[in-house]
């Protein structure tokens, strides 16, 4: 317990740091690759979120799920690569091989699907190599290029307006 506070604490301050010096990348080519980062801990219909994305017109090899949950059972078999608060060391790096090719592969569009603040999730975000980075606007407005304002539950109404404003952008 006391060493999960000092590592979030360290995990903090190493955020804090590296929002400083956010790229403000554009997209300028279509959206292909898609990365999707849950946090399954307040959102547990990834599954239905992925179909609703492959209904827009994304293909579905070109999607990547990683999940975080703050409590990993070793005995349960998860869908999609999972990742907890034991997946990170104390200088704020990811020891675990699937956490680090998801956050190497460049996506074109990155969804980041978790509307509270979790300095795990903030800390894959700000280190993934995507273009486009798309989240809602309850999180630190520093990591996404473009916000929107729905509830989390209401995942339908999230990808419509997505889709609505990627088709206006030019990008899909």
């Amino acid at each position: 317990m006391f060493l999960n506070y000092i590592k979030s604490f360290i995990l903090k301050k190493t955020l804090k740091k590296s929002l400083r010096n956010v790229k403000d990348e554009s997209l300028n080519s279509p959206i292909i690759k898609v990365g999707l980062i849950v946090d399954e801990s307040n959102f547990l219909e990834t599954e239905a979120l992925k179909q609703e994305i492959i209904s827009n017109g994304v293909l579905e090899n070109n999607i990547k799920v990683i999940v975080f949950r703050n409590v990993l059972k070793s005995k349960e078999v998860y869908l999609e690569p999972t990742f907890g608060l034991k997946d990170l060391n104390f200088k704020s790096e990811f020891t675990q091989q699937p956490i680090n090719e998801f956050i190497s592969e460049e996506f074109d569009l990155l969804i980041n699907y978790y509307s509270e603040e979790n300095p795990f999730l903030l800390i894959l975000t700000n280190s993934s190599n995507a273009k486009f980075k798309v989240g809602f606007s309850t999180v630190d407005k520093r990591l996404n290029h473009f916000l929107i304002n729905i509830d989390p539950e209401n995942y339908k109404g999230f990808t419509s307006e997505l889709f609505r404003y990627l088709k206006i952008l030019n990008k899909i």
